[in-house]
């Protein structure tokens, strides 16, 4: 009786209704019984500070800080690289220090105060660093940038006069394959003395002068 279903189906052409029909129910039982390998993480509710804002989000025990940060809380900012903390893409303030979200686990910074690369600015108003990578080239393709800025920030509280070699060992744990790094370290220099001299970057939001005055109503 066995060999004979065998013989029927192996008789069956490959693109048949039969056949085809055939392996949908055998993959649909296969799913209906199918048992996990291993338990699944439960979840349960966790409650920080992003960006001086108090979020409350339902999270699996061991997700990821990078994980809930970009795809729950929505700060695409901070971003996916390595996945192995070699790169410094995904970094992030915890508390003010430096941190890699991308090897923190989401319960390890419960009701701490993190601050993503959107944190740093005052809305519209760019910080130090954020201005100077903009005229002194830090930034190109733009990838790294995000968590250069969140290093440079810790680094420039902390002290806003760094020496060359202590920028360098700041930024040593950050990866970029556009600008050979020199235009990063003028970015930083560039900030530092900004800090220092009590200045304000300009507001890009604030009005301007007319370009072309007098262009639309000389003839009116």
């Amino acid at each position: 009786m066995h060999s004979n279903i065998e013989a029927n189906y192996q008789r069956r052409e490959p693109g048949s209704s039969v056949c085809l029909q055939s392996r949908h129910w055998a993959f649909v039982m296969s799913k209906q019984n199918r048992i996990p390998m291993l338990p699944q993480a439960g979840k349960r509710e966790w409650i920080a500070s992003v960006n001086e804002k108090k979020v409350v989000e339902s999270i699996s025990s061991d997700s990821i800080l990078l994980d809930v940060l970009r795809d729950q809380i929505g700060m695409l900012g901070v971003k996916r690289g390595c996945d192995m903390g070699t790169c410094g893409c995904c970094a992030v303030l915890v508390d003010g220090e430096p941190r890699l979200s991308c090897l923190t686990l989401t319960s390890e910074v419960e009701g701490c105060e993190i601050t993503t690369v959107e944190g740093i600015a005052d809305g519209h108003h760019l910080s130090p660093i954020q201005e100077t990578f903009t005229t002194y080239g830090g930034s190109q393709c733009g990838f790294c940038s995000p968590g250069f800025l969140i290093v440079i920030t810790a680094l420039l509280e902390e002290n806003d006069n760094p020496s060359e070699a202590e920028i360098k060992a700041a930024i040593e744990g950050n990866l970029c394959r556009c600008t050979g790094y020199q235009p990063i370290i003028e970015s930083i220099q560039a900030a530092a003395e900004l800090l220092r001299s009590g200045k304000s970057t300009s507001n890009p939001t604030s009005p301007h002068s007319d370009p072309h005055p007098g262009f639309m109503g000389d003839d009116a």
